[in-house]
């Protein structure tokens, strides 16, 4: 589905200011050292390489160790956004500069 046909989109034809959802190196990470595992063992098998058997496990393992870095880089670099987007809230314009505060 293209994003200009979101049904979040406000006014047709227009892009969401936003992402649908965040991007996430760790799976990114973790998938490609499965696949590259995956991979490896097919062309040992179709005869192109020969892959030691005992390899597997510390691919694997050290790609998840590589994608638990990086999501945790991830994660730190999304608090430390979101806590400079909450201190800056209390410098804002306040909700009424009309002059009127009544409430309604």
């Amino acid at each position: 589905m293209p994003r200009s046909d979101c049904p979040d989109s406000r006014v047709p034809g227009t892009r969401p200011s936003r992402f649908r959802h965040e991007f996430r190196p760790g799976k990114l990470i973790s998938g490609l050292a499965v696949l590259a595992t995956a991979a490896a063992y097919t062309a040992d098998a179709a005869g192109a390489w020969r892959v030691p058997a005992y390899l597997a496990l510390p691919v694997i393992f050290l790609g998840l160790l590589l994608a638990g870095a990086a999501s945790w880089v991830a994660y730190s670099l999304r608090r430390r956004r979101a806590a400079r987007a909450a201190s800056t809230e209390k410098y804002a314009a306040p909700a009424s500069t009309s002059g009127n505060q009544a409430i309604k």
